[in-house]
């Protein structure tokens, strides 16, 4: 009887061992396919930090983009990862965050071809903005009367322009 116990012994001994090589083994490939998959994050997350990351191909599709004032670069990265113009609105941020970058509030067209750096481009040039602040416009448009542009002078068909305000005697009192 003590033979069958020492071999019952042997067994469970034996049986142990494989079972806890077993286990270290299917641990140590999980380990090694998380470092893998971390190490791919790793590497995308840069190269859209860093490379020239488009989501289409060209060429692209264009969008229509509004930034209003007191928007973080959160927010903006989070409207242009919904209107699918960048892939990871982590990394918009980052780059935006790191490379200071100032954004400024207006409209503007955005091409979903187009690259972080290029997308910065135009959202931090003012100029490239389609409709100017509202202030601004406000203060540039008083005083103008409704027919500007007689007041200004419009080309007419035929390349003549039409001047109406060429005779000095009619300035306002005010200048």
């Amino acid at each position: 009887m003590t033979t069958r116990s020492t071999a019952v012994k042997l067994t469970l001994k034996i049986t142990s061992f494989i079972v806890r090589l077993l286990m270290n083994i299917f641990f140590y490939i999980l380990v090694v396919l998380l470092i893998i998959n971390i190490s791919k994050y790793a590497y995308n997350f840069t190269y859209q930090l860093y490379g020239p990351v488009a989501l289409e191909e060209a060429p692209g599709r264009e969008i229509i983009f509004q930034i209003k004032k007191g928007e973080s670069k959160m927010d903006i990265a989070t409207k242009l990862e919904i209107n699918r113009a960048i892939k990871n609105k982590y990394s918009f941020y980052l780059k935006t965050k790191l490379q200071e970058y100032i954004i400024i509030p207006g409209t503007y067209i955005i091409n979903s071809s187009m690259t972080y750096n290029e997308i910065l481009e135009v959202v931090t040039d003012y100029s490239k903005s389609l409709v100017k602040d509202e202030e601004e416009n406000t203060s540039d448009t008083e005083g103008v009367t409704s027919d500007s542009n007689a007041e200004i002078g419009e080309k007419t068909g035929d390349g003549t322009e039409n001047d109406t305000d060429a005779d000095p005697n009619t300035e306002d009192a005010s200048e």
